[in-house]
């Protein structure tokens, strides 16, 4: 009888392990450093938020009530918004499945990726993890079978078999942006911070002493006005000071790296900063950010129908038109166009939940046309 395979290599990222034991951050990104950058705490926040908010829909209703809530310490969207967020940081995220003797799921854990190690069989037949549990109860289980975890993963590197981190493109851009901070701080703590110059305009030179303590009673004095004019004499002459410096320029070269962050996960930087093209359509940049969306749900259903035996699709509606009024005009387009009547509009609206199921019926249906009407309409 043949031995059953046993773990040959780890697939975690051994050059990851030893940058961040060495403190080298080429190559390198945190998830914690990531997400103190505004533009990538933003872009993860919204779009783990929108990949939560995609509907799930499954062909039996033990799968569906599943997928509506896995987990007992978490509510369903916040655990998926967990899950495709931390998918969009390491590009792998996993959850272990507590299953009954009948391997029917009772309930799934998230797994953070530091507490996850996937193993290659030795002959190549399939992975095993190795899981440290924070419950003290559990500890370590080693050689888990990969049915028992779901283990979503975006681009790879080795055949599918694990994720690469969209954040290993952002590393140069990360640095400079931390230098460019640095470079920021260090020219507004260096520029003149005095709010004027009050100039001796007759009376020859005055020493050091003398200028030291005219500048105090002046600016008691200026303290004390509470907002009022300043009383100097015909001797003296102050003068606000306006800073002309390149501090402003410099500010506004720091917001760059937004672009790269949008670009490499793959949305359109309008939606991350609210600027990008101003020509672009609302429509369009709607497409392009609902494309970008459908790439990440792909292999997310693909894991699921996987592991779970079952038929699974995703709606991406709620996430891209979270109030149905996109979807409902398109609907009121294709009744106009006689594509559609009135109640068969009306029951479609229905079924998406933008109408009411109980709406009354019109005093008169609109649309009800019949064929013969239909025709001569569109031929006119």
């Amino acid at each position: 009888m043949r031995a059953a395979p046993q773990p040959a290599f780890s697939l975690s990222e051994d050059g990851d392990a030893v940058n961040f034991l060495i403190a080298k951050s080429n190559g390198y990104v945190s998830a914690d450093k990531a997400l103190r950058n505004s533009d990538i705490f933003s872009l993860i926040m919204q779009l783990s938020g929108d990949l939560a908010s995609v509907q799930l829909n499954a062909n039996s209703d033990r799968t569906q009530s599943l997928l509506k809530s896995p987990s007992q310490t978490a509510d369903g969207f916040s655990f998926w918004q967990s899950m495709f967020a931390q998918l969009l940081l390491d590009g792998n995220a996993y959850a272990y499945r507590w299953r009954n003797k009948n391997g029917v799921d009772l309930r799934w854990e998230y797994l953070r990726p530091s507490q996850v190690q996937p193993m290659l069989l030795e002959d190549g037949s399939g992975l095993v993890y190795n899981i440290n549990f924070d419950e003290p109860v559990y500890g370590t289980f080693s050689n888990v079978p990969q049915v028992d975890v779901i283990h979503i993963r975006l681009m790879s590197k080795n055949g599918g078999m694990t994720g690469v981190s969209p954040l290993t493109a952002l590393a140069n851009e990360l640095d400079i942006k931390d230098a460019s901070n640095d470079l920021t701080k260090s020219a507004l703590k260096q520029s003149v911070t005095a709010n004027g110059v009050l100039s001796i305009t007759h009376g020859g030179k005055i020493d050091e002493r003398m200028r030291a303590a005219r500048s105090r009673r002046f600016k008691k004095q200026l303290d004390h006005s509470d907002g009022g004019p300043i009383v100097i004499d015909d001797l003296e002459d102050y003068k606000p000071l306006e800073i002309k410096s390149n501090i402003a320029q410099l500010l506004s070269q720091v917001d760059w790296t937004g672009k790269q962050v949008a670009k490499v996960y793959g949305i359109p930087d309008s939606y991350l900063n609210g600027q990008g093209d101003q020509q672009s359509s609302l429509q369009m940049m709607g497409s392009q950010y609902a494309q970008a969306l459908n790439r990440y749900v792909k292999p997310i259903v693909s894991e699921l129908n996987r592991k779970l035996n079952a038929t699974i699709t995703a709606d991406i509606r709620p996430a891209i038109d979270a109030t149905g009024d996109a979807f409902a005009d398109t609907i009121a387009g294709l009744s106009k166009n006689y594509a559609l009547s009135g109640n068969q509009a009306a029951f479609v609206l229905k079924q998406t939940g933008y109408l009411p199921t109980n709406l009354p019926k019109a005093d008169k249906e609109g649309g009800e046309l019949n064929e013969k009407d239909r025709n001569q309409r569109a031929n006119n």
